[in-house]
Parts: structure tokens; C-alpha cells; sequence
């Protein structure tokens, strides 16, 4: 930046202010690598699981999977483009939109969802490092709950120490973020076919789940039903990467070219993510033969295993757990909350909110209370966070056509301060994509509380995350009709 005005403002901090050329680093492979890690996670494993239990076949649970991330990928790829050629974080470009303070809004919402799945992956991180010790002592851990908490004195240990883990990544920040993600992703990929490979020879064969028919043909228990099953599984699998297509400028400010960021997540998103799902399902399917059961959690097939096998298992999903969680959830919330108080808050700092947090929401308890409404979260938030997608892709690409003045971003009363920080079309256009879902995910998360729900709101929720995206763009457009205006000659920082 050269304006020493926006220096001086409190909107401003160097890890807020847009990239230099020098730290446009990242190539199309480093954006492959990171999506390939973050792919590769336990939850993401897990996710053809809901889909089979609701009646899918194997292979309509893996296309649904690959499908719901080549729709998620266009808004990442649309949203991503500004992170490029501006070199701006997700958090100062919903300035453009929702006003300089306004915008903390859509900030705050990104950083609590991050924090609570920050929380579940490290929880899940320190079950691993628990199973791991007991696999090593040659007995499982144990011990009486302490009290408050819930969990015995070992597993809080366990937690604690996956915790330090991740905190060393963020105190040397996104370059050793990026370094881990690079390094690791082609270990993640080896180890997938090591497991097809140990699987099959061990159970002789796939398993019966790959040729377990659909429910939703004639003779199946749901038969007729596959489009009332098949679009609210499609909105929930959309929105397990809602998050990521919202700050996902957090990652291409770094990215050296706009074809870098394209083509690295075109090629690192749906498809890794279809293969995964495939994956999971054949793996389970043997599961089926090798213990006479299913066993869709990866941590508890690893700690059936003998051997070698269960310590390489046990170790690779560790590292894997603290790469996805560390990109998936740290970098957009770090990023987010030292956009509330620059002056106060760094990148490093949010980072530190981030972790302290997670502990603070004790995850345990929330997968305790909240597991069964696992379905239920994923579309209910995708329902909150559509809609910000859909008001930042009309901004940036119809009312600004690509244009942003960036000294303005980090300017309090500037172009984008609006009334007093905040943009008036925005907040409308956001709580019309919010409202007509908010009916539909009550009655779902709470069916005892609100039984009354109208069909027709039920219907509408099933497509949430397209219903609040369309919605909002929609009147966000007409609100800013007649504002669209041409920045100044050489006012804008454009890169890539």
C-alpha cells in the first residue's frame, strides 16, 4: 500500500494488508497438495456413511459426494479469484460488500463455525494419540472421569498434547502450514492404496456393501424416495466446505498466478474427494467380512489392526488430522478475528484465539450433544453461510466487475464505509437468504419444540445452501442497482 493514510488505520495490520510479490509463493501444486490434505480427513472419510444409512447405494453415495464438490468448487474458485488479484484475505474483502464494520459480521460467523470444527478435529486428534498409547502399552488406557468434564484424566492428556502440537503451526505460521500440507499429500495418497491393498488381502474381498442394492428402487424400504433423500444429502455435502468457499482468499492472496489457484483446486477438490468417498466405502464394505460389521471410523479400524500396521495406521491419520486442521480451520478464523481489532489482534494472535477457544468448547461434549445432528448442522449452517457467498460473488463480479479500490478497504470513512460501516443491502440481502431456511432448520434440529412447521418450509430447507445463495445474490443485486461505479485510475493493488 502507498497511501501512509491507511497505514494509520485502525482497519489495518501487516497480516491484513495485501501481499507482496515476494510472498506469492504458491504454485498449483501447493493448492493441489493443500486440498488433497484437507480431503483426507476423518469426517470427510465418514461422510458416505450418512448417505448409505439413508438408503443410497454405494456408488450413488460416492457420486453424490464427487457432485456436491464440483458445485462447491464454483464459488471457491469465483471467490478465490479476488484473493489473487488483490492479494486480500477473506475478511477485508467482505468490506467491499458488507461495509468496513459491517463486515465483521460475516467474519465472526466464519471464525465460530471454524472454532468448534477446530475443536472436534483436535478431539478427534487426541482419541488417536489415546488409542496409539494403548496400543503401545498393550492395554487400553483408562481412569474415572474428572469431574465437569466428563472425559478421564488420559484422554484430557491425550487432547492436550495433540493441542501443542497444532500450536507450534501456529506460532511459525502459514509458510510452515503450506511446507506440511506440500510434504504430506502425497504420503496420504500412498497410504489410501496400502489400505485398499491390506483390506483385500485380508478379507479375500470387497465386501457385501458394494453390491448392496438401492432402497429407492421398487422393492427397497424407501422406494420412490430418492429425490426427497437426495437433495438434503446433497445440500449437507455442499456444506461441509461452505467454510473453506468463503475465506478461501485467506489462501489465493498467496497464490503467484490466477491460473495457480484454478488449476490447483480444480484439481485438488472433487475429485481426491469422490476418491475418498470411494475409498471409505470399499474399506467398510470389507470391514464386513473381517469383523461382521461395518466400521465406517477409521480410528477404531485402525486400532483393530496388529502389528506394524495399527502404529503406521494410527501415526499417518495424526499427521493427516493436523494438516486438515490446521488449513481447514485455523488459517480463516486467525484471519477473521484479527479483522475485529487489527490494531490489537495479528494473524498470530487470532490464531491463539482460535486454539484457546477450542479448548473452551470442550468438543467432546459438543459430538456428545451434537453427533446425531450431524446431518442436520452441516445443512443448517450452509443455510447461514450460502447466503454471505452469494452476496460476495454479485459484488465482486456484477456491482464491481472485478474492481476494488484496496487503499479504500482499510480506510474508515471511505468508499466502502457506507452508513456508518455498515451496508444496509447487505444486511438485507443476508437475512432474506437466512429467514426462509430458519423455519425448516428448527423444526429439524428441534422436531419436539417446533412440530408445526409448514411442508412447504421443510421442502425449502432441503435446499438450503442453494436457497440462501440465490436468494440473497438476488436481492443484493437489485438493492445495489444504479451503485456501480468505476474505481479511480491506478487506484487498485492488482497482482495475478
Amino acid at each position: 500500500m502507498k497511501n501512509d493514510n491507511t497505514v494509520a488505520t485502525a482497519l489495518w495490520n501487516d497480516d491484513l494488508a495485501p501481499t507482496t510479490a515476494a510472498q506469492r509463493t504458491w504454485r498449483w501444486y501447493h493448492f493441489a497438495a493443500l486440498w488433497v490434505g484437507m480431503v483426507m480427513c476423518i469426517p470427510a472419510y465418514t461422510l458416505s456413511a450418512s448417505l448409505i444409512e439413508n438408503g443410497m447405494s454405494a456408488w450413488q453415495a460416492v457420486l453424490t459426494v464427487f457432485l456436491a464438490n464440483a458445485i462447491v468448487l464454483v464459488p471457491m474458485l469465483l471467490i478465490g479469484h479476488a484473493g489473487t488479484k488483490y492479494g486480500i484475505p477473506y475478511a477485508v474483502l467482505a468490506r467491499a460488500s458488507f461495509g468496513t464494520t459491517g463486515a465483521r459480521l460475516p467474519a465472526l460467523m466464519r471464525a465460530i463455525v471454524a472454532c468448534g470444527w477446530y475443536g472436534i478435529q483436535t478431539w478427534f486428534g487426541g482419541q488417536m494419540i489415546y488409542t496409539l498409547a494403548g496400543v503401545l502399552l498393550g492395554h487400553p488406557l483408562g481412569g474415572a472421569e474428572i469431574a465437569g468434564l466428563g472425559i478421564n484424566g488420559a484422554q484430557f492428556v491425550c487432547f492436550l498434547v495433540f493441542w501443542a502440537i497444532q500450536f507450534w503451526y501456529i506460532v511459525h505460521g502459514m509458510d510452515a502450514i503450506r511446507k506440511l500440507e506440500t510434504y504430506t499429500a502425497p504420503l496420504k495418497i500412498v497410504i489410501c492404496f496400502v489400505l485398499l491393498g491390506w483390506v483385500y488381502q485380508k478379507a479375500g474381498s470387497f465386501g457385501p456393501i458394494l453390491h448392496q442394492p438401492s432402497q429407492f428402487v421398487a422393492g427397497g424400504q424407501k422406494a420412490g424416495q430418492f429425490w426427497s433423500t437426495f437433495w438434503p444429502s446433497l445440500t449437507a455435502m455442499v456444506g461441509f466446505w461452505a467454510t473453506l468457499a468463503l475465506n478461501i482468499p485467506d489462501f489465493t492472496r498467496f497464490a503467484k498466478t490466477q491460473r495457480d489457484q484454478i488449476l490447483g483446486q480444480s484439481v485438488g477438490l472433487p475429485v481426491p474427494m469422490g476418491l475418498l468417498a470411494m475409498l471409505a466405502v470399499i474399506v467398510t464394505s470389507a470391514t464386513v467380512v473381517l469383523y461382521g460389521k461395518a466400521i465406517w471410523d477409521p480410528v477404531d479400524l485402525a486400532s483393530r489392526m496388529t502389528g506394524a500396521a495399527v502404529l503406521i495406521a494410527l501415526l499417518v491419520m495424526l499427521i493427516d488430522t493436523v494438516s486438515v486442521n490446521l488449513a481447514a480451520n485455523l488459517v480463516g478464523p486467525a484471519y477473521d478475528f484479527s479483522s475485529l481489532n487489527p490494531k490489537a489482534i495479528s494473524y498470530r494472535t487470532g490464531g491463539y484465539i482460535t486454539a484457546f477457544i477450542a479448548i473452551a468448547m470442550m468438543p467432546w461434549k459438543i459430538l456428545a450433544s451434537t453427533q446425531g445432528y450431524i446431518f442436520t448442522w452441516l445443512v443448517g449452517y450452509s443455510a447461514l453461510l450460502g447466503p454471505i457467498a452469494g452476496i460476495l460473488i454479485v459484488d465482486y463480479y456484477f456491482i464491481r466487475g472485478t474492481r476494488l479500490e484496496v487503499d479504500q478497504l482499510y480506510l474508515e470513512g471511505g468508499k466502502y464505509s457506507y452508513g456508518k460501516g455498515w451496508n444496509k443491502a447487505a444486511i438485507l440481502a443476508f437475512a432474506a437468504g437466512v429467514l426462509p431456511n430458519l423455519p425448516g432448520f428448527l423444526n429439524a434440529a428441534f422436531p419436539a419444540a417446533f412440530p408445526g412447521v409448514a411442508d412447504g418450509f421443510k421442502l425449502l430447507y432441503t435446499y438450503a445452501w442453494f436457497v440462501g445463495i440465490a436468494i440473497s445474490a438476488l436481492v443484493y443485486g437489485l438493492a445495489m442497482l444504479g451503485q456501480r461505479t468505476a474505481p479511480a485510475a491506478g487506484a487498485a493493488l492488482q497482482q495475478g
